[in-house]
């Protein structure tokens, strides 16, 4: 390809990355065997659909106190891959 698709997937690559180590971020100290599960599913993901496909059940093993930040960051993340999730998704986390 040329440079510019070079770019353009290094790009996605990183921003990939970014999210996939902002999804572990939000579950990395929930406890129990679901929380192992999604810990799992997220070092396996190899695109960003398949995290998109974690999004709703992440949403929900996070605790609905005390975890504003962690929903927030995860939401920009999601958005930052998927731009039009907020808006057409369907998908609201709960706050």
């Amino acid at each position: 390809g040329t440079p510019d698709e070079r770019q353009a997937r290094i790009a996605a690559r990183r921003a990939f990355v970014n999210l996939k180590q902002t999804y572990l971020l939000a579950v990395e100290a929930l406890p129990g065997p679901r929380a192992e599960w999604l810990r799992f599913q997220i070092r396996h993901a190899a695109e960003p659909a398949d995290l998109w496909l974690l999004r709703a059940a992440v949403f929900e093993a996070l605790p609905r106190q005390n975890c504003h930040g962690q929903r927030d960051t995860l939401q920009r993340g999601i958005e930052s891959v998927f731009p039009r999730s907020h808006a057409n998704s369907g998908f609201t986390p709960f706050f």
